[in-house]
């Protein structure tokens, strides 16, 4: 499972082209109903990898309410945040991912936080990696920080040797695309 959203669609594409697609499947992308472009050039990339015309087999990309909009006061995010986590649940449960990879956009923090909450439940056997965005070279996204400090995450890439350095718990990965 893969949260895509504007900028963050490429970096997570980049990744996702270079793991073995054949033990990843059924390999499910996670974007905003707001953000129309990153479903389309999820399908179209994993249509290329395929070769095929049409959605390709074991695809699947599920909408779910922007957790927090860009601008939005953080005192209202927390209700919007709570209304994303209602279909991030539902969706999770349905598919149950052995593996949630996630690069920052606001969608992964309600996915990250059900696939969390079904593993203390002993619904799956989930593991969540999250890596940072290659922008970040100093600081955290919001997205990292609520990951990095809540300890949701199994692993948690940074690509900047100065990141890591703030962020001990964190892996430094280099650059990964």
């Amino acid at each position: 499972m893969h949260t895509i959203a504007g900028g963050h669609t490429a970096e997570m594409l980049m990744l996702v082209e270079g793991m073995d697609k054949a033990f990843y499947t059924p390999r499910v992308y996670v974007a905003a109903e707001t953000d129309k472009m990153s479903s389309n050039r999820a399908l179209s990339r994993e249509q290329t990898w395929a070769g095929a015309q049409g959605t390709p087999a074991g695809v699947l990309v599920e909408v779910i309410p922007r957790s927090r909009e860009v601008g939005q006061s953080y005192i209202t995010s927390v209700f919007t945040t709570l209304y994303s986590l209602l279909f991030a649940a539902r969706m999770v449960l349905r598919h149950r991912p052995q593996l949630v990879l996630v690069n920052g956009p606001g969608t992964c923090i309600p996915v990250c936080a059900m696939a969390f909450v079904n593993r203390l439940l002993f619904l799956s056997d989930c593991r969540i990696l999250y890596v940072e965005s290659i922008a970040r070279v100093r600081k955290l996204s919001l997205s990292g920080y609520l990951l990095y400090f809540s300890r949701m995450c199994d692993q948690f890439f940074v690509q900047w040797p100065e990141l890591q350095a703030r962020f001990p718990r964190s892996m430094y990965a280099g650059r990964l695309y």
